[in-house]
């Protein structure tokens, strides 16, 4: 009996050892994954709908999340610190005549591979790769809309005013028209980026402009952190047994974060990421996706909702170019891609009033503003993650399609979520759908607030009450898909 227990716990081990052999901790890094780990992950994502050979795109919306960045001012501080703070660590384990080959060996070494830099949260050159690239594939995946000949009017470029989101702009436009002008080795030309006002862009910095939001995320960040507690603290005394050393709380949080920017920024993994075992990198990544959608996302219907204006952006931009299809107006005449540059910020809330990573039942509570339960803690799998929701230049595309004259409906869009085909639970789980389900399911029911009664009223005094603006335009998306509204 002893003999067959004995074989089990090596089984046990051998079945362990080898899962670990297969878990990459970059794919667990929640918002700070690189976009070439997260892009091709296939949770959520779907076999494309068969768009038929007939449909003509003739508009591209794009909503992206800025490529991968250097760390902020504030933390790298937090990393120059750390410096110091593991050094008294490996003291005092070394006073305690701790074994030297149980000490980590970089642990005594370690400086921060920023140190010095007085500036931080800028595009680094593989973010600036991410978006280049990106856009020489949006290029190649429709052909048909960027043939015309660049004009700022035809192929619209918004950023917001934080300059890595700028940067990322940039980069893409260079990827996107390579070899369409006649600027050094590389056939670049130039382009217009434009910026809104960071006190007034409602439609990529709504989060900056809504003074409710502000409001709600300052009086919950103590909140958040109190759920985190219990995880930290575990993963603390686990850690500091494990190693012998006496990690601090705060250790192991900045000591998180630096695993984040080595593996992300710098392809390091055998550093400060071994000091964890998978299943406590499992849990500090559910941590992390636990802030993102308790601040940014699920959590609170104001989280999204404040970002009704770029959702109406990106319809009234579709408006319109079914007025120029449907006038026949010449080409290079009118819009035909409306291109966006933000942030985390951005994209969760835009892709949660998308409905994306909800089934069907989830999506009918937040379109009727009711709260959804947390992301499951792991072992338990879970579809909400930052690391495929909003990686360093996650983005999502709409594109707008016009069917033959004789199909009913007209008009049909595709949702994409980075390059791929994405469930929309308004869309019946499809990722193609006609263009009035897609206003009627998925838009309309987020249409109850206008964005200063959501942000600037007493929230107390909000009623369910629709505003008259909305309920215009709403009629005139409903009711006739070919007037000129402003939006």
């Amino acid at each position: 009996m002893a003999t067959k227990t004995v074989w089990i716990i090596l089984l046990c081990l051998f079945v362990v050892s080898q899962a670990d052999q297969g878990f990459d901790v970059r794919h667990h890094l929640s918002t700070v994954t690189r976009y070439s780990v997260s892009k091709d992950v296939t949770q959520n994502l779907i076999e494309g709908s068969s768009v038929p050979s007939e449909c003509t795109p003739i508009h591209l919306n794009l909503v992206a999340r800025h490529g991968t960045r250097s760390p902020t001012k504030k933390r790298l501080r937090e990393l120059e610190n750390l410096a110091g703070r593991l050094k008294e660590l490996v003291r005092d384990a070394e006073a305690r005549k701790l074994p030297s080959d149980e000490i980590p060996g970089w642990l005594g070494q370690w400086k921060s591979p920023w140190e010095g830099k007085v500036k931080g949260g800028e595009l680094i050159r593989q973010g600036e790769e991410e978006l280049y690239q990106l856009g020489i594939r949006v290029r190649e995946r429709f052909p048909s809309l960027f043939e015309e000949d660049y004009h700022p009017d035809v192929y619209t470029i918004r950023a917001t005013q934080i300059p890595r989101a700028s940067a990322s702009a940039v980069a893409f436009g260079m990827g996107l028209f390579s070899e369409k002008g006649n600027l050094g080795p590389g056939r670049n030309r130039a382009f217009a980026v434009t910026s809104e006002n960071r006190a007034s862009d409602t439609k990529l910095r709504f989060f900056e402009c809504c003074q409710n939001y502000k409001s709600y995320r300052k009086a919950k960040e103590p909140a958040v952190d109190k759920l985190k507690e219990p995880v930290l603290n575990k993963i603390t005394a686990s850690v500091a047994k494990r190693y012998d050393l006496k990690f601090t709380k705060q250790d192991i949080s900045s000591l998180w974060f630096l695993c984040k920017q080595e593996a992300s920024l710098l392809n390091v993994t055998n550093q400060s990421c071994e000091l964890f075992t998978p299943s406590e990198v499992a849990l500090l990544e559910w941590t992390d996706d636990l802030e993102v959608f308790l601040l940014k996302g699920y959590g609170n219907s104001l989280n999204y909702k404040m970002g009704v204006p770029l959702l109406e952006d990106v319809l009234h931009s579709m408006e319109e170019a079914i007025k120029a299809w449907e006038e026949k107006l010449p080409p290079g005449s009118y819009e035909k891609a409306r291109l966006r540059f933000a942030h985390a910020e951005t994209i969760v809330p835009f892709s949660c009033l998308l409905g994306l990573f909800l089934d069907g039942s989830e999506f009918e509570k937040i379109q009727k503003e009711k709260p959804l339960e947390l992301p499951p803690q792991p072992p338990k799998t879970r579809d909400f993650r930052g690391s495929t929701m909003a990686p360093f230049g996650g983005n999502n595309i709409l594109v707008l399609y016009s069917c033959p004259a004789e199909s009913s409906p007209k008009y049909f869009v595709q949702v994409l979520h980075n390059e791929h085909p994405i469930a929309v639970p308004g869309c019946d789980g499809k990722d193609f759908c006609s263009l009035e389900d897609f206003k009627a399911k998925v838009v309309t029911p987020h249409l109850k607030h206008a964005f200063d009664n959501l942000c600037n009223a007493d929230l107390n005094d909000l009623k369910e009450k629709p505003a008259s603006s909305k309920l215009s335009i709403l009629s005139s998306w409903l009711f006739g898909s070919s007037q000129d509204t402003e939006l």
